[in-house]
């Protein structure tokens, strides 16, 4: 009995001593999620979030280069890359922690000490033709014939712009950039009489009504990676990549291995439109297209190749390697 109840009398109240506090644990610091600031970039960073279903973590929105300027084309800028630059200075440094892309925006090789850590499952990869409001659907006796002869088309894709010069010589173009909602601002306003957007951007932002046709990769060809959002993370956080790695869908990820090895082979610069689409049938095979053409559309060239999932990367490479034999020496200097 202890010294402060042994000389109680009976009956008489008894005073308990407090009971010592537990040590709190510290919770954990929530993860921090870098991504673009456009309402896409953060409606998919906000996938990624769900898909960690408990795990704590908030949106770093950051600001890039290749937002800066819209009014500029890319290349003019320094490439894609410039989606991405800002967003892999932050997490080399150290103020977010994982970072969430459209894969399409990354360029090939990524900076030293960064590795995709996961890939969700591939929307519609598809580009969609969107008419402005002056411009209804009229069947015509030529390719894409419910695009009236001559008419302008917004992009700022030289791979749409190539497939499309190349089916229809009468169509003029000029730069459309930006987010979704200005892309179809502009529409609206009369500037262009159409403009091609991808379809996975239109369905995670609840758009896909304002397509006017979906385009098969047949009529044109997709950019590697579209479709497909990216989880970039630091090499060396090993426990934050294993986390990952459980939202990480594997056959998105052999179709991107193989589009990705596709342009890492071709090195062309981001002037030179290429096309790569990848698909996964039931026995395990994939299945590669690739495409590369010049800007105004007088040369396309077209190749397909076949393998085991498993060799995705070696499939990409041997296409690119085929299509930049056979392009002109100029094409991809």
């Amino acid at each position: 009995m202890s010294a402060a109840l042994q000389h109680a009398a009976p009956g008489a109240a008894v005073t308990a001593l407090p009971r010592p506090r537990r040590p709190r644990l510290a919770s954990a610091a929530p993860l921090r999620a870098g991504s673009r600031a456009s309402p896409l970039a953060l409606r998919q960073t906000a996938m990624v979030l769900a898909a960690l279903g408990e795990t704590p973590c908030l949106t770093v929105p950051l600001s890039t280069s290749g937002d800066a300027e819209p009014r500029r084309r890319l290349a003019e800028l320094g490439g894609k890359g410039l989606f991405a630059k800002e967003i892999h200075e932050a997490l080399l440094d150290g103020r977010i922690d994982f970072a969430v892309h459209s894969l399409k925006d990354l360029e090939t090789e990524l900076p030293p000490g960064l590795v995709i850590a996961a890939c969700l499952p591939r929307e519609d990869a598809r580009d969609a033709l969107l008419l402005a409001p002056a411009c209804p659907p009229e069947e015509r006796a030529l390719p894409l014939g419910f695009l009236p002869v001559g008419a302008r088309i917004g992009t700022a894709s030289a791979r749409r712009a190539a497939q499309l010069r190349h089916l229809r010589p009468d169509l003029r173009f000029g730069l459309l950039r930006g987010n979704v909602q200005t892309r179809l601002h502009r529409l609206e306003q009369g500037d262009f009489a159409a403009t091609l957007l991808a379809m996975a951007g239109l369905k995670r932002l609840d758009l896909a009504a304002r397509a006017s046709r979906i385009l098969s990769p047949e009529e044109m060809l997709p950019a590697a990676g579209q479709g497909v959002i990216a989880i970039t993370a630091r090499a060396g956080n090993e426990a934050l990549r294993e986390k990952l790695a459980g939202i990480d869908h594997a056959a998105t990820r052999l179709a991107a291995a193989a589009e990705r090895a596709l342009l890492a082979a071709l090195k062309g610069s981001c002037r030179t439109p290429v096309g790569a689409h990848a698909t996964l049938d039931a026995e395990g095979r994939l299945h590669l297209t690739g495409l590369v053409a010049r800007e105004d559309g007088t040369f396309l060239l077209r190749r397909r190749l076949s393998g085991p999932a498993s060799e995705a990367a070696r499939i990409g490479a041997t296409l690119g390697a085929e299509l930049r034999a056979d392009s002109p020496a100029d094409l991809l200097a």
